[in-house]
């Protein structure tokens, strides 16, 4: 007799079967066409939180989004799946549009901000903490925690957008004068709203002059 283990997945697949049902009745030749279609204009760089599904927020539809994603967006030089991922995109695919994104109630951002140890992720975490250290006189203690959280957030992809338009990928590419301009978004969980942080940039040049206006706006707030 062969026993039915309780750890099988089987509701996902008669899930998935439903979905494939469901996009078949809706547009017959959807799959057809996906077969054929990568030719997205935009690279999505967002958390891992499962609260963050990239298509679904800008409704965008499979093969119209390329997209990596690591616990707490973060994007380091030394990162080869990430670079490999921008340089795919950029290079083969050529994207329009670079996007990192991050969230409100991000769980990574909040233990770097905190100091909570979490285990082996404190490693990566630790990128996040930097940005914090640097950025101290935008976090300080007079701000409710709430309001410190976000603002680490919107940091953290301020500083991951800078690190994105300063690997030789993009630097490569806007000097072959490449059609490419690197943004930056925080996600607001509560209400599905994508907040603009006025990091879109199309040259070192453009990425240094928005960096510093951006970083002025916390001063005023």
């Amino acid at each position: 007799m062969i026993m039915k283990s309780s750890k099988t997945l089987d509701h996902l697949f008669a899930s998935n079967r439903n979905w494939a049902e469901g996009m078949i009745a809706k547009d017959p030749d959807f799959f057809k066409r996906l077969v054929n279609q990568q030719a997205p204009e935009y690279l999505w760089i967002g958390c891992s939180d499962s609260r963050v599904p990239a298509n679904e927020i800008v409704d965008l539809l499979p093969g119209e989004l390329f997209v990596h994603r690591n616990v707490a967006n973060v994007v380091v030089h030394t990162d080869l799946n990430c670079l490999s991922v921008i340089q795919f995109a950029t290079d083969l695919l050529k994207v329009k549009h670079i996007i990192v994104v991050g969230h409100y109630g991000c769980a990574g951002v909040h233990a770097a901000l905190s100091d909570r140890r979490v285990g082996l992720a404190d490693n990566w975490l630790r990128h996040v903490k930097d940005v914090h250290q640097k950025h101290e006189r935008y976090l300080g203690e007079v701000l409710p925690t709430p309001k410190r959280q976000d603002r680490l957030c919107e940091l953290n992809v301020i500083e991951q957008v800078v690190n994105v338009c300063e690997t030789t990928i993009v630097q490569d590419a806007w000097l072959r004068d490449q059609d490419l301009t690197v943004h930056g978004w925080a996600y607001r969980l509560d209400t599905g709203i994508v907040k603009d942080l006025g990091m879109s940039c199309s040259s070192i040049e453009e990425m240094e002059m928005r960096y510093k206006k951006t970083l002025t706006r916390y001063d005023t707030e």
